[in-house]
C-alpha cells in the first residue's frame, strides 16, 4: 500500500511514545496520568482528562490534535469500503505486509495504562476526598476507557469469534512497570468476562449526563451491545435488544432528521452523538488535521483516502447519501473506479471544527445493532424491517418498499449489514466488525480477499514478544517476527 506520510509519521510516533510502558510522561502538564499525583478529587479529574487525551490519541502526530483516523480509515480499508491510490496490504487483508500492525495495539494499551493508574489509585483513596459520589463516577469512566480499549485489542488481535479459543488478549489491570510487564495472554472467555465486568461497573456508576465527549452510562451500554454482538453466546442477542430498548426509551439521545447535519453542521452539538471525539483548539488550522485527508487536498498530502466502487455501489441511486458520503470520481489516473469520500468534508472544503470531529458511538448504531440482534436470534422480522426503514427514512431514502419484500433471515441480515455500512462507514470500525459476524462462506463473497479466519485479526506486534516474552503464542497464521 502507498506510504501515506501522515500515517507513517503517526505510527512512528506511537511506537516511540509507547514502547516503554512504564511511563506516560509525554502528556501535557495539565493532563498527567502519574498515579502518584492522584491525591484527591481534583487531581483525579486531571488524571482522567489525561486518559481521555490518550483515547483521543492526541499524542499520535505530536502536534496536539486528535489522531482518531485509525478508527476511521483502517477498518474501512479492511472491509473494502475505503482505499488509497492503489490496492495494497490493508485493502487486501495482508496485514503482516502492511505498516499499521502496531497502531491499534499501541493506542489501546496506552489508554489502558492510564485508566489503570486511576483505578488502582482511587481504590486506595478515602471516600472523604470526593464529593457527590464522584469517586464512583471517575472509576466508572476509567473502567469504560479500559473496557473500550481492551475490547478494541480483542477485536483486532484476539480470536473473539471463538469463545473457547486460547487466543484471547493480554489483560492489563495494573499500571505497568518493570516488575509486572511480564504476563501471559488470557483465553477468549476470560477476556470477555473481564471486559463485561468493567462495563457493568461503568453502567452502574458512570455519570448519566455530561458532555458527549466524555463517557456516560449510556456509552457503556452501547459498548456492551457491541461486546455481546461479538460474543454471541446464549442470551446475548436478547440482552442486546433489551439494552437497545433502554437507550432508545430512556436516554437523552434522539435520531437526527438528516444524518448529514451531524457531519456538516452540528458535530458534537447533535443530540444523536452518544460519545464523540472533540477536536483540540484550532485543530482545523493544523497542517496535519483530519479533514484534509478526506478532501482533495494536495499541498502536503499527495494521496487521500477515497471511497471504493464497492461503497459507491452500496448506495442505491435514490439514496441521497450517494452524493454526500461518496462524491465524484477521483480525478486523474483512476483505474479502480474510486470516488471521493466526502462524509466529513466536501472536496477542497475548508476544514472546520465540525469536520475535525470524530464519532465513537451514535444512536443510529443502537438501532442497527438491535435490528441485527433481532434477525440473528430469528425474532420478529417485521420489527427489524421497521428499524431498517426508519433509518433509511431519516437518511432521506424514499424508495424503501424493497425491504418489505425480504422473505428470509439471511436476506434480512445482509440488508441490515448494508445499512449499517452505509450509515456508520468511516467512524469506529463497525462496518468491519459487522462483516466478520457473517459465516466465512458469506464473507468470501462480500470481501473476496478474505479466504481464512486468520484474516479476521492482525498479528501481535513483534515488539511485544521482545518486551514481554511470556505473552504466549503468536496468533494463528502468523510468525513472531
Amino acid at each position: 500500500m502507498k506510504k501515506l506520510l501522515t500515517y507513517t509519521f503517526c505510527s512512528m510516533l506511537l511506537l516511540l511514545q509507547y514502547a516503554c510502558k512504564k511511563t506516560l510522561n509525554a502528556l501535557p502538564e495539565n493532563a498527567k496520568v502519574d498515579a502518584n499525583t492522584i491525591l484527591d478529587q481534583k487531581t483525579a479529574e486531571v488524571a482522567l482528562r489525561g486518559a481521555y487525551y490518550l483515547l483521543y490519541n492526541i499524542p499520535g502526530r505530536g502536534t496536539n490534535i486528535t489522531c482518531w483516523d485509525n478508527h476511521q480509515w483502517l477498518p474501512a480499508y479492511y472491509a473494502g469500503y475505503l482505499a488509497g491510490a492503489s490496492d495494497g496490504p490493508e485493502e487486501e487483508n495482508r496485514y503482516a505486509e502492511g505498516s499499521m500492525i502496531s497502531s491499534v495495539w499501541n493506542e489501546s494499551y496506552a489508554t489502558i495504562n492510564a485508566a489503570n493508574g486511576i483505578i488502582n489509585r482511587l481504590n486506595i483513596l478515602s471516600d472523604a476526598s470526593f464529593a457527590n459520589n464522584r469517586k464512583e463516577g471517575i472509576l466508572g469512566e476509567a473502567k469504560f476507557l479500559r473496557a473500550y480499549s481492551h475490547f478494541k485489542i480483542l477485536s483486532y488481535y484476539g480470536e473473539w469469534f471463538k469463545y473457547d479459543s486460547k487466543y484471547g488478549i493480554l489483560i492489563r489491570e495494573e499500571l505497568s512497570n518493570l516488575a509486572n510487564i511480564a504476563k501471559a495472554r488470557s483465553n477468549v472467555k476470560d477476556s470477555y468476562d473481564f471486559i463485561l465486568a468493567d462495563l457493568d461497573y461503568a453502567i452502574d456508576n458512570a455519570p448519566s449526563q455530561g458532555p458527549n465527549h466524555y463517557a456516560t452510562k449510556w456509552a457503556a451500554m452501547a459498548l456492551k451491545m457491541r461486546v455481546l454482538m461479538s460474543r454471541a453466546q446464549a442470551g446475548d442477542y436478547d440482552e442486546v435488544i433489551s439494552i437497545a430498548n433502554q437507550i432508545i426509551q430512556n436516554s437523552p439521545y434522539s435520531l437526527e432528521n438528516d444524518p448529514k447535519d451531524i457531519f456538516r453542521n452540528k458535530g458534537l452539538g447533535s443530540n444523536e452523538v452518544i460519545l464523540g471525539i472533540k477536536p483540540q483548539p484550532n485543530q482545523e488550522n493544523n497542517s496535519y488535521n483530519l479533514s484534509i485527508l478526506y478532501s482533495q487536498y494536495t499541498a502536503q498530502i499527495t494521496v487521500t483516502h477515497h471511497a471504493t466502487k464497492r461503497l459507491y455501489d452500496l448506495f442505491r441511486p435514490t439514496d441521497p447519501r450517494k452524493s454526500w458520503v461518496t462524491g465524484d470520481l477521483v480525478p486523474g489516473n483512476n483505474t479502480n473506479g474510486g470516488h471521493l469520500f466526502s462524509k466529513y468534508i466536501i472536496a477542497n472544503g475548508k476544514p472546520t471544527v465540525v469536520s475535525e470531529t470524530a464519532y465513537a458511538f451514535r444512536l443510529s448504531e443502537v438501532y442497527l445493532l438491535k435490528a441485527e440482534a433481532i434477525t440473528r436470534s430469528k425474532g420478529n422480522m417485521d420489527e427489524a424491517k421497521l428499524i431498517l426503514k426508519q433509518m433509511m427514512q431519516h437518511a432521506g431514502v424514499t424508495d424503501r418498499n424493497y425491504v418489505d419484500q425480504i422473505s428470509s433471515y439471511d436476506g434480512l441480515e445482509l440488508e441490515v449489514f448494508y445499512e449499517l455500512s452505509r450509515n456508520l462507514v468511516g467512524e469506529d470500525g463497525q462496518e468491519w466488525m459487522a462483516l466478520l459476524r457473517f459465516p466465512l462462506a458469506t464473507i468470501k463473497t462480500l470481501k473476496p480477499t478474505i479466504s481464512t479466519m486468520s484474516q479476521y485479526i492482525l498479528p501481535i506486534p513483534a515488539h511485544e514478544f521482545l518486551t514481554n516474552p511470556t505473552i504466549g503464542e503468536q496468533n494463528p497464521g502468523y510468525n513472531k517476527n
